[in-house]
């Protein structure tokens, strides 16, 4: 268990948050939410001791294990996928270590056969003779077949080391698992395996996440980031997420009478209690939604951005045709004679095990990389919008304004600094923000400039690779609103479930070996029909 008692941060002056209380229990997945910058990570680290408390105090029963996802990927190059695994489990590593730097000794000592015996009754304790298959097991879960489990991490993709670090935080059972952004650089199949996982976890689970979907499927309770508080939810993103919308309106209808109010909240709770999340977890979660009263929710402070895409023209007869394309990359085939053909109103994600595919072919599609072989033929009525997964060049070595940098794709009529300075506050770029100059502009803020470029664009046709990156919640929402009210087509990729589900009518599924293409589908859908299924077998054999 966690106990937080009168906690307070502060951190160059800037106050995070103060007389912070709250208890964490086993059997509970735990959401951390709030809008970026709100202290999300900072929270994480008072919880694993990395960062001591200004005021107050974090306190962590005594024996028990926690363990946290390491963020840097490259922290581990001359380790075996095997050690780093195990090393997660530090106390074991470190038994293990010393029992072999014992055995190896040439002058074996009687003193040391006891300490050796001793080590052994704590390796045994640990469960230490079942540690590398269990480490195999989990890593064999997570697609790094056998025949690496003893390579250097040095010779890992980048995707690679992410699931590698990931089965790191969760070898050992530890009884507090910290998972700060666990799904980022997963692909959709792993993350499904992750929220299985989690699902069914019996320890205490804590998650900074911007997948929402992912939220839902896993957490019991939400820990919101806000007014400088830290406050505590029964329920997952949705619920919280619902209950904090209908709080504003029940605030802004002052005129209501409380019975009303009351009334609307136990019919809202009833309908969530009646669709608790498939964990184990479900009962106890019901009676805890059974419990909360028209005072346990209260109205956010965050504040959404407002995105619309309005084309300037619809679309004709044709969209898009690809014809037999292939590519090479450092001698490795990404893709391999693709054809596919896509019509107006089609709402296309393209997914896959691997994102050097899916943004080679985007680059394709937008012109900035030719094919090898084959050709990419656009309807003539078609106007092209985009935004790269790699957009820095669009802001490296640019000093200008924000409202400048805009000023650049703003048609006639609309660049003038009263319509910009409106446009940009839409988007939260407000009062002195919009002279911030582009150089500086954190990653989220930039993709909210892409955004806003797009927009003035009016295209027919957009483009977007994994474009929630970077974003907070709030924006991810808006833009996927935006999205799902744009009448004409869009081609994507993400990694977002909740994103491709509520927007794609269509499903591409890419390897270096083929495709799977199946229109007029949702994303579960598609995941979950028979025919999918074998041909993904197939696909990635």
């Amino acid at each position: 268990m966690i106990t937080i008692s009168e906690m307070g941060l502060q951190i160059s002056g800037k106050k995070l948050y103060e007389n912070v209380n709250l208890k964490f229990t086993q059997g509970n997945c735990y959401g951390v939410i709030g809008a970026n910058g709100a202290g999300k990570s900072t929270f994480l680290k008072l919880l694993d001791g990395r960062l001591s408390p200004s005021t107050g105090e974090v306190h962590v029963d005594k024996n028990e294990r926690i363990s946290s996802l390491s963020q840097d990927h490259y922290g581990f190059e001359d380790q075996t996928v095997m050690q780093t695994v195990i090393q997660g489990y530090q106390h074991l590593s470190d038994v293990m270590e010393a029992k072999d730097a014992l055995y190896a000794k040439e002058d074996f000592t009687e003193e040391d056969g006891i300490k050796a015996a001793d080590l052994e009754a704590e390796f045994a304790e640990m469960d230490g003779w079942n540690a590398e298959p269990d480490a195999s097991q989990l890593l064999q879960s997570l697609e790094i077949p056998e025949e690496m489990h003893q390579q250097l991490m040095s010779d890992l993709t980048e995707g690679q080391k992410v699931k590698v670090l990931l089965a790191r935080a969760l070898f050992g059972n530890p009884d507090i698992l910290l998972l700060d952004e666990p799904t980022n650089g997963l692909d959709v199949y792993t993350i499904n395996w992750l929220e299985n996982f989690l699902a069914d976890y019996s320890k205490i689970v804590i998650i900074v996440s911007h997948d929402r979907h992912f939220l839902n499927q896993t957490c019991t309770m939400m820990c919101d980031v806000d007014y400088g508080e830290i406050n505590m939810f029964v329920g997952n993103y949705d619920f919280w997420l619902q209950s904090s919308e209908l709080a504003a309106k029940m605030r802004a209808d002052s005129n209501a009478k409380k019975a009303e109010k009351v009334q609307e909240l136990q019919e809202f709770i009833a309908r969530f209690s009646a669709n608790a999340s498939k964990s184990k977890q479900a009962t106890s979660r019901k009676k805890q939604l059974e419990k909360i009263t028209l005072d346990d929710i209260k109205p956010s402070s965050r504040k959404y951005p407002f995105i619309k895409f309005e084309p300037d023209r619809p679309l004709g007869n044709d969209l898009v045709q690809v014809d037999k394309i292939s590519k090479t990359i450092d001698g490795v085939k990404v893709l391999d004679n693709v054809s596919f053909t896509l019509r107006p109103g089609d709402k296309t994600a393209f997914v896959s095990r691997n994102d050097l595919i899916t943004t080679t072919l985007m680059q394709i599609l937008a012109g900035k990389m030719a094919p090898d072989s084959g050709e990419v033929i656009w309807g003539q009525t078609v106007k092209l919008s985009a935004i790269n997964r790699d957009f820095t060049s669009e802001f490296n070595n640019n000093n200008l304004r924000i409202i400048d940098w805009l000023r650049q794709y703003a048609p006639k009529g609309s660049d003038d600094d009263a319509f910009l300075r409106q446009f940009l506050g839409r988007m939260l770029f407000s009062g002195d923000d919009v002279d911030k100059q582009v150089q500086v502009l954190s990653g989220g803020e930039k993709v909210r400039c892409m955004l806003s470029k797009m927009m003035l664009e009016k295209g027919n046709t957009l483009l977007l690779d994994d474009p929630t990156n970077h974003l907070d919640l709030e924006s991810i929402t808006s833009l996927n609103e935006g999205l799902v009210s744009f009448p004409e087509a869009i081609l994507f990729t993400s990694h977002d479930h909740e994103f491709i589900q509520t927007i794609a009518n269509r499903i591409i599924e890419i390897s270096n070996t083929g495709i799977i293409d199946k229109a007029d589908t949702t994303y579960d859908d598609f995941l979950n029909h028979p025919d999918v299924q074998s041909k993904l077998a197939d696909l990635y054999d």
